[in-house]
């Protein structure tokens, strides 16, 4: 089996390497290293199975020559920020909706793959009524322009899927940490504290309250996906069975971190709270969909940060 990830040498993608590469799988890797980083894939930059192309997708579209017998396709390459969407909206225009758009070019050119895989976020929701939250929640109302982002680029997949005669399968993640995250609120956390250990800046009130999953569950939820969604487009919801809130993080980093008296300072945040424009106050994902296919989270929202802590606080300098 070929396969072919885009963002391959970022936070999720360098961890589904690691997976696929494991097996004997052959791979090729694309990304421009705007937010990945070469260093997350170098053990396997070696083998004999494994190609890395560096190549903005943004303004490209793959070469025919690496999707030549490719039959699986994991679209993990986007800008992770939710943030920047509020002052600069054309980033994730460029680096979500047009990357998508010519990768799926690069797809339907080829012809060969049979199976692609689409990692999108919780934030296609916008601020649900519903929680937790299932697929086939609606209206979607998107509040930030990442949300948006994902939610054109699903649109665009599902309607490839069934003009051009592929299997798409869509990934709505929870908020995803662990080993080499460079963004999200347990890497800025311990970046703050490390910068200063006696007091942490958070954004909002402290009372945002949200699932997370962790690396090694998201990995292994989108292995089963491609190994057990049938259908032409299926959506499915990834995630914890339980949130935590801002507060409980910061508490957990600066326990493991084995500082005291830290004075914890809150922004007090925009619109009842938020960190920023476009934070989603409250999320919980739906995972009946998965479990039915047999995927189980093995770690809670609780247990994911600790683990996520322990792993980053080994890769800061």
């Amino acid at each position: 089996m070929k396969y072919l990830i885009t963002g391959g040498a970022g936070f999720i993608g360098s961890h589904l390497l690691d997976a696929l590469a494991r097996n004997a799988d052959y791979v090729v890797v694309v990304d421009d290293l705007s937010s990945g980083s070469i260093d997350n894939i170098s053990k396997w930059l070696s083998s004999n199975n494994i190609t890395f192309l560096k190549q903005d997708l943004s303004k490209t579209e793959i070469s025919p020559k690496f999707l030549q017998d490719c039959e699986v396709v994991f679209h993990l390459a986007a800008n992770p920020e939710v943030r920047i969407g509020s002052t600069s909206p054309d980033v994730h225009f460029r680096q979500n909706v047009l990357t998508t758009f010519n990768v799926l070019e690069s797809v339907r050119k080829a012809a060969a793959v049979k199976k692609f895989i689409f990692a999108s976020s919780s934030t296609v929701y916008g601020e649900a009524k519903q929680i937790p939250t299932p697929e086939e929640y609606s209206p979607m109302i998107p509040i930030s322009v990442y949300g948006a982002s994902k939610l054109a680029c699903e649109s665009l997949i599902s309607a490839y899927a069934n003009t051009y005669g592929f299997q798409a399968i869509i990934a709505r993640l929870a908020n995803v940490v662990g080993s080499r995250s460079r963004h999200g609120v347990v890497y800025d956390f311990i970046k703050k504290l490390r910068e200063n250990p006696r007091r942490l800046e958070i954004l909002g009130d402290g009372t945002q309250s949200k699932s997370y999953i962790h690396i090694s569950d998201c990995i292994d939820a989108l292995l089963l996906l491609l190994e057990k969604a049938m259908e032409k487009v299926s959506i499915f919801n990834v995630g914890s069975e339980d949130k935590v809130d801002v507060k409980m993080i910061a508490r957990i980093v600066i326990e493991e971190m084995g500082l005291h008296d830290v004075e914890l300072y809150f922004t007090g945040g925009i619109d009842g709270g938020r960190g920023w424009i476009g934070d989603v106050k409250t999320m919980q994902l739906d995972i009946s969909k998965i479990k039915k296919l047999g995927w189980i989270p093995r770690f809670t929202s609780y247990e994911s940060i600790k683990m996520a802590v322990r792993d980053l606080l080994k890769e800061f300098p």
